[in-house]
């Protein structure tokens, strides 16, 4: 395996729409001002000023995703710190505990992908004011707490409620705010199922650990609530995310068009029938990147739908 490979690996591509989707939505609602702005007393809802741009949405996509791989680093370092990535996991090989990379140098690669993430953040800040760089240093600090220190949240069952704020509310809203400074209902309502989505796909990883890391004592969600309310969970977040997105759209309460997400609902179906009955690796590695795809669907004709208005 070259080392290209393996660093690409350890950056766990599959997961890093979860990064993408809150950035290319709160796009197409920067894209969409005016016919976003909801609540309004008049109908219809009077037309802003365009404050989409293209250099804010490109410079929020490559810090977002720097910031995740910067995670996944810190996770394989850290998992293999705790001995949680043993030989019995299932999943892709693991960089640090197969020992492809060694911790310190995973460990510089966690430190240069924080940079690129705060190089973009300074530019935003500048664009956007201060607010960026507390949202920064913030998620930063979540980053590394996840699965590092003494008390890692993300072995105390915390993992999803960190998925569902960061991925959810504060990448989704902020991505809408850097374009002009402000963070308007819509984009609050749509972080919900945006966040819903991003949940769904660490749920789908830990049902896929449950017995490695239920052995090596890292308590998952999924290792304190068992299988099956685990999977009810994965079902409720993805048919959830659906419902919501279908009745803000309806109330008028986010852009009409946003509705057309749910176009992508006939993927769902096949994800949650395998994460109710299937145990065995593959199956649930597959259910895992499907639900990435997932949310990439969905965010895909949401940020278009917010466009469209």
């Amino acid at each position: 395996m070259s080392s290209a490979h393996t660093w690409l690996q350890a950056a766990r591509p599959a997961t890093l729409w979860a990064a993408v989707v809150p950035v290319i939505v709160g796009g197409g609602l920067a894209w969409g001002t005016g016919r976003e702005e909801i609540f309004c007393v008049t109908t219809p809802c009077p037309q802003g000023e365009r404050v989409f741009r293209w250099d804010v949405l490109v410079i929020t996509l490559i810090a977002a995703v720097a910031i995740q791989v910067a995670a996944n680093f810190a996770n394989d370092v850290s998992d293999s710190r705790q001995g949680a990535d043993t030989a019995d996991r299932i999943g892709p090989t693991r960089a640090v505990a197969s020992g492809l990379i060694a911790p310190r140098t995973m460990w510089m690669g966690v430190a240069a992908a924080f940079a690129i993430g705060v190089a973009g953040g300074i530019y935003l800040a500048v664009v956007a004011g201060p607010v960026i760089i507390v949202i920064g240093v913030v998620s930063i600090l979540a980053t590394l707490g996840y699965v590092g220190g003494p008390k890692p949240y993300g072995y105390l069952g915390l993992g999803e409620v960190f998925v569902f704020v960061f991925f959810g509310m504060v990448a989704t809203v902020g991505s809408r705010y850097v374009h002009d400074s402000t963070a308007p209902a819509a984009a609050w309502l749509l972080a919900i199922p945006v966040g819903f989505l991003a949940t769904a796909i660490l749920v789908a990883n830990n049902i896929r650990d449950i017995d490695t890391d239920r052995a090596a004592g890292k308590r998952t969600l999924a290792v304190l609530m068992g299988r099956t309310p685990t999977a009810r969970l994965y079902t409720a977040l993805v048919y959830g995310a659906f419902a919501l997105i279908t009745a803000f759209a309806a109330a008028g309460w986010t852009p009409r068009w946003t509705a057309l997400a749910m176009l992508a609902i006939p993927l769902a179906g096949p994800l949650v029938r395998t994460i109710k009955t299937v145990t065995e690796g593959p199956p649930l590695i597959g259910a895992l990147k499907g639900t990435a795809r997932l949310q990439l669907a969905a965010g895909v004709l949401l940020a278009v739908g917010a466009a469209v208005g």
